[in-house]
């Protein structure tokens, strides 16, 4: 098997643990290991935006030069957000001496970080390296039927150096669910911010854009959400709670991560899937087989 140097970040090894271990599961079954990085450490979640803070760009550089330690020239993501700060880092240093030098004088203890490494995020390598027409091969359970809608968030998408795809018309998960025999379904707030770190001190913000997004994407006709970003996943899970105990006879809708959209298309149990997916998918099965 092909072996990826992968960051997992901290949520992955905790609130988002169904995310890293669908995702490991489904890359072994496409002949993939995602090889844990050495010695990570947090990336710090948010990219600094000031050009001279430089101390703030020392734990994700850390992470990049693990990389190097390693022998590799790439690092892949899962979670969006690892993603973005790595990537932005990688930009903001690769090639760009000065700054290498003084981040390097920070780490006096470590051999220098020489500025070589590439960041991926996961739906990169799906579409660039592995291909569409290889996902659909794997596939032992076609998903027919499931409407899935795509949530990006913020952190794949923006700012546009380090979008993975069109940032304002973005298909890399339309054609993911389209490989996996699923059913993309197209709404309004697909791009839109889940309300981030907001739901901390104006959870009422976050409790409102998650009835927008939810609203939306029933309304288009969807079964399920799939995501990348374990903040969106716990702002969108975690508010349905809220609004299930204020809105008259709302349904909550099931929040996944695109690794257990996989999972679940190639029949692998990785990660805990919600109930009411598993059942939706029974009974589209059950409707087939009975045609």
């Amino acid at each position: 098997m092909e072996k990826l140097t992968y960051f997992p970040g901290c949520t992955l090894k905790d609130t988002a643990s169904d995310f890293e271990i669908s995702g490991m599961a489904v890359m072994e079954a496409l002949g993939y290991v995602l090889e844990e990085l050495e010695r990570w450490n947090c990336c710090g979640t948010v990219f600094s935006l000031t050009d001279d803070d430089l101390m703030h760009q020392i734990a994700p550089v850390r992470d990049l030069l693990r990389a190097q330690e390693a022998g590799s020239d790439d690092i892949i993501a899962l979670c969006s957000m690892c993603y973005a700060t790595l990537k932005r880092t990688s930009l903001f240093v690769n090639g760009n001496q000065e700054r290498l030098d003084k981040i390097n004088s920070f780490m006096n203890k470590e051999v220098d970080y020489e500025g070589k490494v590439s960041v991926h995020h996961l739906l990169e390598v799906i579409r660039d390296r592995i291909g569409w027409e290889k996902i659909e091969e794997r596939v032992t359970n076609p998903l027919e039927g499931l409407s899935v809608a795509p949530f990006y968030g913020c952190t794949l998408l923006r700012p546009e150096e380090i979008a993975i795809d069109d940032p304002d018309a973005p298909t890399v998960l339309q054609d993911l669910t389209t490989a996996l025999w699923a059913t993309p379904i197209d709404y309004a707030y697909s791009v839109e911010c889940c309300g981030a770190y907001q739901v901390v001190d104006h959870r009422d913000v976050v409790v409102e854009r998650t009835h927008r997004i939810m609203s939306a994407a029933r309304r288009a006709g969807a079964d399920v959400i799939v995501t990348s970003c374990p903040l969106c996943h716990f702002n969108l899970h975690d508010t349905q709670k809220e609004l299930v105990r204020t809105i008259p006879d709302y349904e909550e809708m099931p929040i996944i991560y695109f690794t257990q959209l996989m999972a679940l298309a190639y029949g692998v149990e990785a990660g805990k899937i919600p109930a009411s997916l598993k059942a939706k998918i029974k009974r589209l099965q059950a409707v087939k087989g009975e045609g």
